[in-house]
């Protein structure tokens, strides 16, 4: 049974749902002084975009995390996915017709940056220690 559960944890295709019903629960509950439809567009909107945040997220700062040097690999990669992933977030649920974007976007954003700056920053170490 914990072998089960270990490989559940390791499996992209778990975070991948997992980010998208978290986020998009989030999203509807962000919008959820709106129509049902607009609220639960935001939702599967937002779902959508934070499964492929996760998806892609870990590859983009594990490529970033190479091209800086010195202490620019510190804090660079973090900054471009968080600054990529804002106007991506932005942008998609503008042209969706998302109500409240900003309260949509706030938590998705806030755990995206988080994650990559500490996956970046266990990278940096590793670096600096080779």
């Amino acid at each position: 049974m914990m072998a089960l559960i270990r490989r559940l944890a390791q499996s992209n295709v778990t975070h991948v749902l997992f980010a998208f019903v978290a986020m998009g629960g989030w999203a509807l509950l962000a919008n959820s002084n709106h129509p049902l439809p607009r609220a639960l567009l935001a939702g599967v909107v937002q779902g959508g975009l934070s499964a492929c945040l996760t998806f892609f997220l870990k590859t983009v700062i594990e490529r970033l995390s190479r091209q800086f040097k010195g202490r620019a690999g510190l804090w660079a990669p973090p900054l471009i996915a968080c600054l990529a992933s804002t106007a991506a977030l932005i942008s998609i649920h503008a042209l969706s017709g998302t109500p409240e974007i900003l309260k949509t976007i706030a938590v998705p954003l806030a755990v995206s940056t988080s994650y990559a700056a500490v996956y970046n920053y266990f990278l940096y170490q590793q670096r600096i220690e080779v």
